[in-house]
């Protein structure tokens, strides 16, 4: 089979993933209560969503023009901000973490580094994905959607794992150690894949032994824009859509649907998001009709940032990208 044929496979998949999560989706929803909770939406809130996505967009830029320059990589946040929104157009067709290659290639075309910018991204993606599975454990801890002690009891032996592995990879003593022993590994793979790992691992080697204060202004930035903002973008979403229930919900309900989008399983994240909160939201006794309307909602915050992305891609294709001062 050749390597366009498995590509063609693998889309396939998806789109048939897409497809049995939409279907079981549309077989709970009734179709004139559907209609009807269209018509009573609060259409605005719309705006204040719009409004704070893009602000969630320029938050994360920020943070992410604060690590870059730890590589010595120089972007500013517009360019960051565009990058961005460049790769949430791409991500309509590119499911999962497999649009992040979009975006390694518009900061490289700036910065002119692109295993610094690897680096960069890599350690920004662990950091995120990190508060985010603390945001959640704790608010299904808060919540205990389940009803029973097991659920809060695993909850916090996670918590004490993940604070473990954090502190075993940030110490700057244990951190560069593990570091050390990985980079033996390196040693069984071809010349070209090991010298290029090796030039990664030192570049991540940096974040080790960084300050905690700079690891604080990451993980502040994060908190802010993910956990408060992102979660009030749900909140308002569930008040479009007439939705009433506790704030904590709306934590681990974006942490989930955050987690289970970055893995390459359906197109646009079409089926997953919907098919989440139509049976999250059914243990609160949310109707699904209601549940998929603000899953529409959200949709269309992508919708907004792949919109800003086509015409920052437009800009770029009539502006050569060269390297630009930090601003």
């Amino acid at each position: 089979m050749t390597n366009r044929s498995k590509q063609l496979v693998k889309f396939l998949i998806r789109i048939l993933v897409t497809m049995g999560l939409l279907i079981w989706v549309f077989s709970r929803i009734n179709l004139p209560q559907f209609s009807q909770t269209i018509g009573n939406a609060r259409w605005g809130f719309l705006w204040i969503i719009w409004g704070l996505t893009i602000a969630v967009y320029w938050l994360l830029s920020i943070k992410m023009r604060l690590i870059l320059k730890k590589q010595n990589c120089h972007a500013n946040t517009g360019t960051l901000f565009g990058a961005s929104a460049v790769t949430a157009l791409y991500s309509m067709i590119l499911p999962g973490i497999l649009d992040a290659p979009v975006k390694w290639y518009i900061v490289k075309q700036h910065t002119g580094k692109g295993s610094n910018v690897f680096s960069s991204m890599v350690y920004n993606q662990f950091t995120t994905i990190l508060l985010i599975s603390v945001s959640a454990l704790v608010a299904l801890i808060v919540t205990n959607p389940a009803g029973n002690w097991q659920l809060p009891a695993i909850c916090l032996a996670l918590l004490a794992i993940l604070a473990f592995v954090c502190l075993s990879l940030f110490n700057r003593t244990v951190g560069p150690k593990l570091t050390n022993r990985l980079s033996h590994i390196l040693n069984y793979l071809p010349k070209s894949f090991r010298d290029t790992g090796r030039r990664i691992l030192e570049q991540l080697s940096v974040f080790q032994t960084a300050s905690w204060a700079f690891h604080f202004k990451v993980v502040l930035l994060n908190f802010v824009s993910i956990t408060i903002v992102g979660t009030t973008i749900y909140i308002f979403a569930a008040k479009a859509a007439r939705i009433d229930v506790p704030v904590g919900v709306f934590i681990w309900q974006c942490a989930l649907i955050f987690v289970l989008g970055r893995l390459p399983i359906s197109i646009a994240n079409l089926g997953v998001r919907e098919a989440t909160l139509v049976g999250t939201l059914a243990l609160y006794g949310v109707d699904a009709p209601s549940a998929f309307l603000m899953s529409m909602i959200l949709f269309s915050n992508k919708i907004l940032m792949a919109i800003i992305g086509a015409i920052f891609q437009l800009y770029l294709g009539f502006h050569k990208p060269g390297k630009i001062r930090q601003a």
